[in-house]
């Protein structure tokens, strides 16, 4: 009998010690990835999330910035870091979706991570040099369509990217030529168009790029989604124009982690980040940097919601014969 409550207590006693182990994370700090350089709207985004997002946690989050090849290289070291939720991804369809199909040097895929939740959608808009005589998208293709002889240039986040698809389906709808010049990120990339270097881009619209335009450094020519944006609602719609009719995209990103990543560690950060996307400052900080919170999803609403953006981000680049280079 002795033996018998012997092994019964000791039983007990594992079981409440891997309780605690289970609800122990995190005990150190948390890694945010951010695939671009600082000074974009990931960037800005991310760093709004990391005080709140780490008081949830109980342990600090800190931004790490990583750009290149759309994002992907960011995307490849949080998947060689260990599964344990110290390394979040701040992923998007650029990075894990779209440029695995478009850079034959990325071997990973969508499906190696797992949408934890998702936290921003942000509007998308066409941006061009102060001095580029167009003031309109249409006035723009009229201009690509005159300019033969000397193409205009278009700059990205990258090859692969949504931005870098976007253009694409334009010219492909169009009819027009025009030259991509890739770039590590929003933020060098919109220093250029402000000095002249690139002709325009398509980019999510940010505070540094609305101070810009008001400071005549370059000018916001329309946006993308379907209808105006309630954060953006001088700016007409790509769709209002006569040239592309029914044309619209919209971006979102989200915390993503290794697929492998241990269920308690998954249920812990989704519980934190959808408190977190809760909090009236986060909300109204967002909103400064023209992006919105993402509404509450549960974790197999994430993971639905993932499968279909998967398989439509694949439908636009078979669309458009997409091959990776």
């Amino acid at each position: 009998m002795k033996q018998f409550f012997q092994r019964s207590i000791a039983g007990l006693l594992l079981a409440a010690a891997g309780t605690v182990f289970a609800q122990a994370y995190p005990t150190k700090t948390v890694n945010l990835m951010v695939p671009y350089p600082a000074g974009g709207p990931s960037d800005a985004a991310a760093r709004i999330f990391t005080t709140p997002l780490g008081k949830e946690l109980g342990q600090p989050v800190i931004v790490e910035n990583l750009g290149g090849a759309a994002g992907a290289i960011a995307a490849q070291k949080v998947l060689s870091a260990p599964a344990d939720g110290y390394y979040l991804f701040q992923g998007s369809p650029n990075e894990v979706i779209l440029a695995p199909l478009a850079n034959a040097a990325v071997k990973l895929k969508a499906e190696d991570f797992r949408l934890v939740h998702p936290m921003t959608d942000a509007v998308m808009v066409f941006v061009a040099r102060k001095d580029l005589p167009a003031n309109s998208v249409d006035e723009l293709i009229a201009l690509a369509r005159k300019s033969k002889d000397k193409p205009l240039t278009y700059g990205s986040v990258g090859v692969g990217s949504l931005y870098h698809l976007i253009m694409e389906d334009v010219q492909h709808r169009t009819g027009t030529q025009m030259i991509h010049a890739p770039y590590k990120g929003n933020a060098p990339l919109l220093t250029d168009i402000g000095g002249g270097q690139v002709d325009f881009a398509v980019l999510v619209y940010s505070a540094a790029m609305g101070a810009m335009a008001d400071q005549g450094r370059l000018k916001v020519i329309g946006q993308l989604g379907g209808q105006r944006s309630e954060l953006l609602k001088d700016v007409p719609t790509v769709s209002e124009g006569k040239e592309l009719k029914d044309f619209s995209y919209k971006i979102w990103s989200g915390f993503m982690v290794p697929k492998n990543t241990p269920e308690d560690v998954v249920q812990r950060l989704h519980k934190a980040i959808g408190a977190t996307l809760k909090d009236p400052a986060v909300r109204s900080q967002l909103a400064v940097q023209t992006q919105l919170a993402s509404p509450q999803m549960s974790l197999a609403e994430a993971a639905k919601f993932y499968e279909t953006e998967i398989a439509r981000y694949r439908a636009i680049a078979k669309s458009i014969n997409l091959q990776p280079q």
